[in-house]
């Protein structure tokens, strides 16, 4: 058995004030949906912007925080929550409506979208009450603290994680909050940030996870691999056993954190995971990178990293740390633009920015922190040509693939290997490439994938079937095509128009 988390609070919390108090609804304001601008996977996708647009109300129980999203006009319209105060079962009912599906005791973003929840004031704090987002897009929370939430024990709130996603979960940015525990599993708490089934596209951004057995974890078992693009950067993690995170395939980019007192294990990349980690600083802790518990592999790509004080363990069954000389063994690339802070200036940007209560204050990306202007806006930035799967397996992996003339030292099977670092590119500008099995096979969704540093090279196309040549689908640039199931035993994909010479990483095929 795992030992539980080494405590490090003070005294014990204080017993958190029961009083209900009604919201107050503040004039309509066209108000930015939250400080700063958002970072990362969070901005792609057609980009996260919560409530920008819509109503501004203020809160102080948890119920308020449920009558406000249960008034909206539908269950889509804008707004902006802002949270003063504390928030814990005693003040948190579940409210019903039309454009609400909330309940008692955990705060549910539930079948919704458009939404901001932010501290204001004096702060807000979500004490031993955890914050559900379920079948919900477009989501904001900022500068906030969620404490002390169990699966056990009593009282329970949100299967112990203090901000759990779930289930066709898309575009949420987590900014600016503080998320703490008090112990293990053994004491009742389980994660403080994690994802499953189908969650996509979230950032988690400058702040601080705490005291915890479990950091957080995207794929809740080896089967839950329809989870990823998430960036972790300028957080810091500390007094944690393991899960920093947990990722169960898909792709995750993790840059500028500081991990501080880790006891068991860090970054656990495994069955099939993709881990891009870059410029952080780890420190007094084991095994922060690697593979751990299963013998189900994941990957890495690692640069500018510093390991201070950092202990490694032997590898042997399901224990593969990537120390002491971590080296890459993938590579992985974004579709957005970044700025890193040099790693050994990690830790003093971090404390100076991570966690609710800091003043919002962001990197330059020159290690010197930044408080954000008083009337900022979030802008959302243009959809990615990298677009996510749509579900269910690849069916081009393990299929057979062919096509038109290659251009030399690339290979028609670079398209159905899994990895973006390969590619099939025609002789000339225009080519196609097929993706083929040995039986008739349904597919209706198509997703090419352009390799980092080519992206709008792919111009016109056509997508045929081609047992019989007719046009599934055509148009322009890489990314997602969806069209009517068809049985096939053979897809072309038909490049007719580029930008010089077009290149394809990944020629993707899914029944739907």
């Amino acid at each position: 058995m795992r030992r539980a988390v080494v405590l490090r609070l003070g005294a014990a919390l204080a017993a958190a004030a029961t009083a209900a108090a009604a919201a107050v609804a503040l004039p309509m304001i066209q108000a930015s949906a939250a400080v700063g601008t958002v970072t990362g996977y969070a901005s792609a996708n057609g980009g996260t912007t919560g409530g920008a647009g819509g109503q501004t109300v203020r809160a102080t129980t948890g119920t308020a925080i449920h009558a406000a999203l249960c008034g909206r006009a539908s269950s889509s319209t804008p707004i902006t929550i802002e949270v003063e105060g504390t928030i814990n079962h005693g003040n948190t009912s579940k409210v019903s409506g039309g454009s609400c599906n909330t309940a008692a005791g955990v705060i549910e973003l539930k079948q919704i979208s458009n939404v901001t929840i932010i501290g204001v004031g004096n702060g807000a704090v979500f004490d031993q009450l955890g914050i559900h987002i379920r079948e919900a897009r477009n989501i904001i929370i900022q500068n906030v603290t969620v404490r002390n939430v169990k699966k056990s024990g009593s009282p329970t709130s949100n299967g112990g994680d203090a901000i759990g996603m779930e289930s066709g979960v898309r575009n949420v940015w987590v900014d600016h909050v503080t998320l703490e525990a008090s112990g293990g599993e053994s004491e009742g708490f389980d994660g403080l940030f994690d994802m499953k089934n189908d969650t996509q596209y979230v950032t988690l951004s400058y702040s601080t996870l705490r005291n915890s057995g479990r950091g957080g974890l995207i794929g809740s078992s080896e089967s839950d691999r329809s989870n990823g693009y998430v960036t972790f950067h300028h957080n810091l993690y500390q007094n944690i056993d393991s899960r920093t995170p947990l990722l169960r395939g898909g792709i995750a980019h993790i840059y500028n954190n500081h991990y501080a007192n880790l006891h068991e294990s860090g970054i656990n990349s495994r069955a099939g995971g993709r881990a891009k980690v870059d410029n952080n600083y780890f420190e007094d802790s084991k095994d922060v990178l690697g593979t751990f518990y299963t013998d189900e592999a994941g990957y890495w790509q690692v640069s500018g990293n510093v390991f201070d004080n950092v202990t490694w363990s032997s590898r042997s069954g399901d224990n593969n740390p990537a120390g002491p000389d971590p080296q890459s063994n993938t590579s992985v690339s974004v579709p957005y633009s970044y700025r890193l802070d040099g790693a050994n200036c990690v830790p003093d940007v971090v404390r100076q920015t991570a966690g609710a209560n800091k003043g919002l204050r962001v990197s330059d990306g020159s290690c010197t922190p930044q408080t954000p202007t008083t009337t900022p806006t979030v802008t959302p930035t243009v959809t990615p040509t990298i677009t996510p799967p749509p579900g269910g397996n690849n069916l081009s992996i393990g299929a057979g693939s062919d096509g038109s003339s290659k251009a030399s030292g690339t290979s028609y099977g670079n398209v159905r290997d899994g990895d973006m670092s390969t590619y099939w590119s025609p002789s000339g500008s225009t080519g196609d490439i097929s993706i083929k099995w040995g039986s008739a096979t349904t597919v209706s969704q198509v997703v090419i994938r352009e390799p980092s540093g080519s992206s709008g090279g792919i111009g016109s196309w056509q997508l045929l079937n081609a047992g019989n040549g007719a046009v599934l689908k055509s148009g322009s640039g890489a990314g997602a095509i969806t069209f009517t199931p068809v049985s096939l035993s053979k897809i072309t994909f038909r490049i007719t128009g580029s930008n010089g010479t077009p290149r394809v990483a990944e020629f993707e095929t899914y029944a739907g």
